[in-house]
C-alpha cells in the first residue's frame, strides 16, 4: 500500500510541475533593415508547424533600420523563428516570376541558404530562463 501511494504521490507531482511550467518570453532584436518602409513580420514555430501555421506571430514596426519583438508565455521546448520584410505592407513575402525573394528574410541562428529555411538548422531550446536573439536578413 505504501507503494501505491508513494507512485500515487509521485504522479501527482510531475502532473502538477507539468501544468504550472514556467513559460517564458523570447526577445528578437534585427538591426539591419535596408529601410523603414513597411513592417517586419516575425513567427515563432516548433518542428510539427514549421512553416505551416505559426504558434504565435508579431508584427514590429521599423525605426531608423531596427526593430525588437517579444514572444510571450512560451513553454519550455525547441522553436525556430522565420522572418521576412513586408516592404510594401501586402501581408505576403512576394517573389520574382523565377522563385527568388524580393523582400529580405531571416531565421533564428542566421543560417542562410538557397532556399526556404530548415528547421534544423534555424531550432534554439527554451528551457528556464528568457532568451534574447538578434536576427539578420
Amino acid at each position: 500500500m505504501k507503494i501505491l501511494v508513494t507512485i500515487l504521490i509521485g504522479i501527482m507531482l510531475f502532473v502538477s510541475s507539468m501544468l504550472t511550467a514556467q513559460k517564458q518570453r523570447i526577445t528578437v532584436h534585427m538591426e539591419n533593415i535596408s529601410t523603414d518602409k513597411g513592417t517586419v513580420k516575425f513567427a515563432l514555430y516548433d518542428e510539427t508547424n514549421f512553416l505551416l501555421q505559426p504558434l504565435q506571430s508579431v508584427t514590429a514596426k521599423i525605426f531608423a533600420g531596427k526593430t525588437s519583438i517579444v514572444f510571450k508565455e512560451v513553454i519550455p521546448g525547441s522553436y525556430a523563428i522565420v522572418c521576412y520584410h513586408d516592404k510594401n505592407d501586402n501581408n505576403q513575402m512576394d517573389f520574382q516570376s523565377n522563385g527568388m525573394p524580393l523582400e529580405d528574410y531571416g531565421s533564428s541562428n542566421n543560417v542562410m541558404s538557397y532556399g526556404p529555411p530548415n528547421f534544423e538548422a534555424a531550432k534554439f531550446r527554451v528551457t528556464d530562463k528568457n532568451i534574447v536573439l538578434n536576427i539578420r536578413f
